[in-house]
């Protein structure tokens, strides 16, 4: 039906399809290792089979393929016999000449009946064995051209093929035996109804287990998007994207015709060709099946079988010989229950509901409104409130479609459904001045907004209003993702109350706005929160007063912290509490633990933010309970307890996903990231931050993903990778946001990546202008380490020790650090870090300092960090050391350069093993036996935790089981035996096994199965 369309607008970019096309090319693996393969392609017409067999036909011919395609043709009501095969055997013999040549000689007359061009055609005899002969012949012709090469035969659509092509191809892959061949054969799977002819083989076919068979299915709408992208060579607008993958259901030959007609301007979305080619079916039923069919085009995507009786008033013999004709001729489809009907495709839904006239149109949802309210039983009840809204919304009546609508909104809302809520929303607006008055008086706010409070009206008494529409409108739009829309909502709502004296609505659009502005990278959104403030200053208590009140503290916390943040949510906490507002007064609390973490009162603290996380689940406050898990694994990580965070992230991430919020989601798999990299689990912190960056949506989680994509790229060495998502940091962040949590640790980037690529002024400029603006209180977190950056670029600068203008910038460094608190042993750490390099660069300290440092940093789990610091030990023991130090040294590096191969940082590797060469000092030097009357571990420096994990990796226990068998993780498990290689000085689990054993260091009489395996579960 489709064939006559001109495609005019292919996407040059092939979108989706990645599984079928690995099945196609594991196929062709396969075959190439003498293995013949068989597969079949279905897919309703327009779904892309021919894209997907181009596409693995390029590929196939990329590997050194022949590639013969042949396709079968309609004539009347069957095919030209033989053609898909007569087309692939002419391509081959233009491919392979003298191969197809020899493999057919002696055979010509025979093979001739398939393709003439090898000679004229004997006689012969005319029944079923010489047609068997002909088939023998054809299969055997093929696995001769396919020994020495992959051979690829595409045959498409078989749904046209002859009887003789059927019975040729069921031959052919029941009796295939060697050859490198693979055959691929594609069929339309919605014209293939119940007598096809095709059927019984596709049965006979799946029975065959050398044969595989794909079904395609339409394009998701991420796969839409992109192949619209490349048909208009730009990126869509998402408004577009998703109307067209509405109207097409993924179909890409009609996402193609929607694309075109979109940028071509068409008002109905439709082409002329196009709905022609989707009315020809219908317009060939019978009269009473064509008015079935209009029924149920304006019913829904199905309609159940009551419903569609209640409404066509037909009896019931001429609605189901009706029906039967609509079915037969595949416009119609039951559904799989049996209790209802839809469109094969809902474009030819949407071509025959154009086709109506408006009266029509108007006249058949009218039928179906009323005849659903009067028995609601006639739709499931999960689609009553919807289907009913959208019936009275496209009769075109605003005194029943408005209150309906705003049904169907709340329902949506209950779901957590806030797309569709927001659109619901808008076409309530649509209709709001349409509705007589008095059926917009009977509205009531309680029962259709809940986004903000009644500022200081009677809900029970007070009618809905339109600024109440905008305000859930507005909210629902920033939940779902919809920001653009939602702020030019609240700009529209601002504008409205302009005239208004209500200071506390006006107050909480403002707040809104705040948000908005905040989250698309427009501002910071101080503006707003001040304008908002001084709305509701002097007014009395109030639920919006105390809302205003708790985000000013947020954005005090996070862009000002201190004293004046910490009173602004105490007094949010105590207005919340004063009104009784409990999800406020909550999420003021989390405010006040954070602050008093960063404060220094961290067990205080932590403490609220456990007791508010626990409640808010225990009252079911949602919205609290997802910042908690954003928050407190946060703290948790800013002192240092990474791994008490990991559990927190874990139970976050899947809370979210239940609750369908997305952005929450993608934020904790951001801190999730943080953690796994401090962790050193930076393979895991690589996934966790891909997941942020697919999963987020707003600037604040793109920007964050990018800063740990360029953190992690900086500490495996890939400096231009690093630039990109430095770039992208600052580009989605932008000049107007300059909170500490995004400037400071940008800053430190920066400094590191331009002290890597050489670029040392432009590092010492970077870290200036930070020291200009200061450290605010409370963010310690990012200014140790941006200060640790800055000094250790100073101290492997080669520039003079005596340069004033690098002298005053170590000055600077270490009068900033002096108002830096470090109240958690984290922190502590840093400072004798610091301090260190500081020392470094001025050309002093020595030994003494980085044991110190060294010390503090094995209490921790930090192991990137404790690498660096070892190293630096190192160096200054082979410094300033005598030769008795070098041992120490020697064993230092080798601990070091374990973790940075284990952690894949090549850049701390790199000085690691360039350090003990200039020292020659072997990074895995034979391990010494010790001295008479020692205990050999202890003598090799091994922990008894490790004196366990060496005992189990010489009994050859994996990680895993050696985790189990000690209750520790995997990692930890890894960890331990990277330090014990390290420590014995070998390369790999079997040497040192074989160490243990030369050693002697295990009894012979314990044997390595007396430490048994923990029972399962």
């Amino acid at each position: 039906m489709l064939a006559p369309v001109e495609n005019r607008s292919v996407s040059p970019v092939f979108v989706g399809r990645a599984d079928e096309l690995a099945t196609l090319n594991d196929a062709l693996a396969r075959a190439a290792a003498g293995e013949p393969q068989a597969l079949l392609i279905g897919g309703e017409a327009g779904v892309g089979k021919t894209r997907l067999v181009e596409e693995f036909a390029t590929a196939a011919d990329r590997r050194g393929a022949v590639v013969a395609l042949g396709g079968c043709v309609e004539i009347g009501a069957d095919g030209l016999p033989f053609a898909p095969f007569s087309t692939a055997l002419r391509a081959l013999r233009r491919a392979l000449p003298d191969d197809l040549a020899a493999a057919a000689a002696g055979q010509e007359e025979e093979l001739a009946r398939l393709l003439p061009e090898l000679g004229e055609t004997s006689g012969g005899r005319h029944d079923e064995e010489s047609m068997a002969r002909l088939f023998e012949l054809t299969a055997r012709l093929l696995e001769r051209v396919a020994a020495d090469r992959t051979v690829v035969v595409a045959l498409e659509d078989l749904h046209w093929s002859d009887a003789s092509t059927r019975h040729l191809l069921s031959y052919l892959l029941r009796t295939l035996r060697t050859g490198r061949l693979v055959v691929l054969a594609t069929y339309r799977a919605d014209d293939i109804h119940r007598r096809h002819p095709l059927r019984p083989l596709l049965a006979e076919l799946d029975r065959l287990r050398t044969v595989r068979r794909l079904e395609l299915a339409r394009l998701t709408r991420d796969e839409v998007g992109r192949q619209i992208a490349g048909i208009l060579a730009a990126e869509p607008d998402p408004a577009q994207v998703d109307d067209i993958f509405e109207r097409s259901d993924g179909n890409a030959f009609f996402v193609e015709e929607l694309a075109v007609a979109a940028h071509e301007g068409c008002c109905t979305g439709l082409t002329d060709t196009l709905r022609d080619l989707l009315l020809v079916r219908v317009e060939a039923l019978p009269e009473s099946a064509q008015k079935v069919a209009r029924i149920v085009a304006e019913g829904g995507s199905t309609v159940e079988y009551r419903l569609l009786a209640a409404v066509a008033r037909l009896a019931e013999d001429d609605l189901i010989e009706a029906l039967r004709a609509a079915v037969g001729a595949n416009i119609l489809l039951a559904t799989p229950a049996g209790d209802g009907y839809r469109f094969r495709h809902s474009l030819v839904r949407e071509a025959v509901g154009d086709d109506l006239l408006p009266g029509e149109r108007s006249r058949l949802n009218r039928r179906y409104a009323e005849v659903l309210e009067a028995d609601p039983t006639l739709v499931p009840a999960d689609e009553r409130v919807t289907r009913l809204a959208s019936y009275w919304y496209h009769a075109h009546d605003p005194a029943k479609a408005l209150p309906a609508v705003l049904d169907a909104s709340v329902t949506a809302r209950s779901r957590h459904a806030y797309s569709e809520q927001l659109r619901l929303l808008e076409r309530a607006m649509e209709l709001w001045d349409a509705a007589p008055e008095d059926v917009r008086n009977r509205l009531r706010p309680l029962d259709y907004a809940e986004a903000y409070p009644a500022c200081g009206c009677d809900p029970d008494t007070t009618p809905l209003r339109y600024l109440d529409l905008m305000a859930e409108a507005a909210v629902a739009g920033r939940l779902c993702g919809e920001r653009e829309r939602a702020l030019k909502i609240t700009k529209r709502a601002l504008r409205l109350l302009e005239d208004e004296d209500d200071p506390l609505r006006r107050a909480w659009f403002w707040v809104q706005r705040s948000r908005l502005v905040r989250s698309l990278g427009r501002g910071s959104g101080r503006e707003e929160l001040t304008t908002a403030q001084d709305l509701v200053r002097g007014l009395p208590p109030s639920e919006v007063h105390a809302e205003v009140l708790t985000h000013v503290a947020n954005w005090s916390m996070l862009h000002a912290p201190g004293p004046d943040a910490y009173a602004a949510a105490e007094h949010a906490v105590e207005y919340a509490r004063m009104v009784g507002v409990r999800e406020i007064e909550l999420d003021a609390r989390q405010i006040l633990g954070v602050l008093m973490v960063d404060a220094g009162h961290v067990e205080p603290g932590l403490t609220e933010l456990y007791e508010v996380k626990d409640q808010a689940l225990t009252e079911n406050i949602p919205s609290v309970a997802l910042n908690a898990y954003v928050n407190l694994p946060s703290e948790l990580e800013a002192v240092g307890r990474s791994r008490e965070a990991l559990p927190i992230m874990e139970e976050g991430i899947a809370y979210a996903r239940r609750h369908g919020l997305s952005e929450t989601e993608a934020w904790v798999w951001g801190n999730l990231a943080e953690s796994l990299l401090s962790l050193g689990r930076w393979d895991e912190a690589d996934r966790a931050c891909a997941a942020a960056g697919r999963i987020g949506q707003g600037v604040g989680i793109r920007g964050g993903h990018a800063a740990l994509r360029a953190e992690l790229a900086l500490a495996r060495g890939d400096l231009g990778e690093a630039g990109r998502q430095l770039a992208a940091a600052h580009g989605y962040f932008g000049s107007q946001d300059r909170a500490p949590q995004h400037d400071l640790p940008l800053t430190r980037l920066a400094v590191a990546l331009a002290a890597g690529e050489g670029r040392l002024p432009d590092a010492r400029a970077h870290l200036a202008r930070a020291l200009d603006r200061g450290f605010p209180p409370g963010a310690q977190r990012y200014a140790w380490p941006l200060l640790l950056t800055g000094a250790a670029v100073e101290g492997d600068a080669r520039a003079p020790a005596a340069d004033p203008g690098r002298a005053e910038l170590l000055e600077r460094i270490r009068e900033a650090a002096k108002k830096i608190v470090a109240f958690v042993p984290v922190w502590q750490a840093h400072d004798l870090w610091l301090r260190a390099e500081l020392l470094r660069a001025e050309g002093r300290g020595g030994p003494g300092d980085w044991a110190e440092t060294v010390t503090a940093f094995e209490a921790l789990e930090r192991p990137y960090d404790l690498a660096r610091t070892r190293y630096r030990l190192a160096e200054a023991l082979l410094t300033e050391g005598g030769d008795d130090e070098r041992d120490r040294a020697a064993e230092l590096l080798r601990l070091a350069h374990a973790v940075a191969a284990h952690l894949g940082a090549r850049p701390l590797g790199d000085e690691v093993a360039g350090l003990a060469q200039r020292a020659r000092l072997p990074l895995t030097p034979g391990p010494r036996r010790a001295p008479a009357g020692t205990d050999p571990v202890e003598a090799l420096g091994l922990t008894s935790r490790e004196r366990d994990v060496l005992r189990l990796v010489s009994a050859g226990r994996t990680n895993r089981q050696i985790a189990e068998a000690l209750f520790i993780s995997p990692k930890t498990a890894s960890v331990h035996v990277s330090n014990i290689l390290g420590k014995l000085g070998v390369s790999g689990r079997g040497e040192a096994a074989a160490v243990a054993h030369r050693l002697g260091l295990f009894p012979a009489e314990v044997p390595a199965g007396a430490l048994r395996m923990p029972p399962v579960g």
